[in-house]
């Protein structure tokens, strides 16, 4: 009984046709359901992987030498990246920082935090602020093909010239020691100070390479270097030899680049100060912040250039009031949010990628880049920034306040 309707004889050719469309509806729904089906899929794959944090593992100092650098740097970074997830994070996938402390930026424990970072699935790796304490971070880092950042690294060995062809991966978001150098270089010229002496610390690259572009850039300016000596921070001992050879020396200037922390920054003004020289002295970013000040004699005519003020004076409101939050020791520590800034633009420009190949490629074609410290550029040759501008910083009876700024026009070969 239940067949019976299909065996009418009544329009038998319609009532086929009819069956047949109805098939065909049926067949035209079912694969719609399906396409849907696997629609919602994907979309569900895809909510799920921009969910997904990208994370930054940062290997940093809190016990060291850098630690007055890294801390800063570190606290300033946290803040934007909050303020980047209050946006809606980076392609809808939230930022986040996990950290290792390499106490001091020991070999070993330095390496064995990058392989804890990797171990945590960290899509970039940051690390300290001297390429050679950095050196076992970036090496675990980008073995692995994952970016290695630094935010205040200052020599162009972030980079393939250290690294070799896996250094395409590492980049600093410090400015380039030729850059510093030739900065000051711009700066001594403009104040007229035709002589200058220079003291060269050769405990890191950086504090080497400032000194040397300070000098080709003086010269090519017209200024004379009438002296040349070198001492050794970080426990070396002829600081004070180094003081006794400048003193006998006539200089418009004296040129160093070492940093507080080190030890011989402040052996040297108060050693200057104590015999009497008032002749100013400039310094690098390195010898920025008050916290290494001696109180007897206190620091007079002292100099340095650097990324921002600490002092409340800074050009830029937003770079102050982040300074008064993170309580910063130097002006580096503004670095750590243009880091931050420029993983950002770079992962938007890869479409969202964390490739570490990929990332490297929109890094080295940053053209004047906007970031909280100013505009970043780096080249295939250059992995560390230039062309940024500096604030210009007098200590006199030891306080601080901004007193010009100055930006390199020319990045000598050294």
């Amino acid at each position: 009984m239940t067949h019976r309707p299909f065996h009418r004889q009544s329009h038998p050719v319609e009532r086929t046709q009819e069956g047949v469309m109805t098939l065909r509806r049926k067949g035209a729904l079912t694969a719609l359901l399906a396409a849907v089906a696997a629609f919602a899929v994907v979309a569900a794959g895809s909510a799920s992987a921009a969910g997904k944090p990208i994370v930054i593992g940062w290997a940093f100092d809190s016990k060291g030498a850098m630690a007055p650098f890294d801390g800063p740097a570190l606290a300033a970074a946290q803040i934007r990246v909050k303020q980047v997830n209050a946006r809606g994070g980076v392609k809808g996938r939230p930022l986040s920082i996990v950290t290792c402390d390499t106490q001091g930026n020991k070999p070993a424990i330095a390496k064995a935090c990058a392989v804890k970072l990797l171990g945590q699935k960290a899509d970039i790796i940051f690390t300290t602020c001297d390429v050679d304490f950095a050196a076992p971070v970036v090496q675990e880092a980008i073995s692995a093909g994952v970016l290695a950042v630094a935010p205040c690294i200052g020599t162009d060995q972030m980079g393939p010239k250290r690294f070799g062809a896996k250094g395409k991966l590492a980049f600093s978001f410090g400015n380039v020691a030729q850059d510093e150098g030739s900065a000051m270089a711009q700066y001594a010229r403009a104040r007229g100070w035709k002589t200058a002496a220079l003291a060269t610390d050769t405990v890191i690259v950086y504090f080497k390479d400032v000194v040397k572009a300070f000098k080709a850039r003086f010269t090519q300016l017209g200024g004379k270097i009438v002296a040349e000596e070198s001492y050794q921070s970080l426990g070396g001992s002829n600081a004070q030899n180094v003081v006794t050879r400048l003193n006998a020396k006539k200089a418009d200037v004296i040129v160093t680049s070492t940093a507080g922390a080190f030890g011989a920054l402040p052996q040297i003004i108060a050693g200057l100060r104590s015999l009497g020289n008032e002749t100013p002295v400039l310094n690098s970013w390195a010898g920025d912040g008050t916290y290494w000040v001696t109180k007897d004699p206190k620091v007079t005519n002292y100099y340095f250039v650097t990324y921002a003020s600490i002092f409340g004076d800074d050009p830029n409101k937003a770079v102050s009031a982040l300074a008064k939050k993170v309580k910063a020791g130097t002006g580096g520590f503004v670095t750590g949010s243009a880091a931050v800034d420029g993983v950002v633009a770079a992962i938007n420009r890869a479409g969202g990628s964390t490739n570490g190949a990929a990332l490297a490629a929109q890094l080295e074609k940053f053209n004047k880049v906007p970031t909280l410290s100013g505009l970043v550029s780096f080249s295939p040759t250059l992995h560390s920034v230039f062309g940024r501008q500096y604030r210009v910083i007098k200590i006199q009876d030891n306080n601080a306040k901004v007193v010009g700024t100055v930006v390199a026009k020319v990045v000598p070969k050294i």
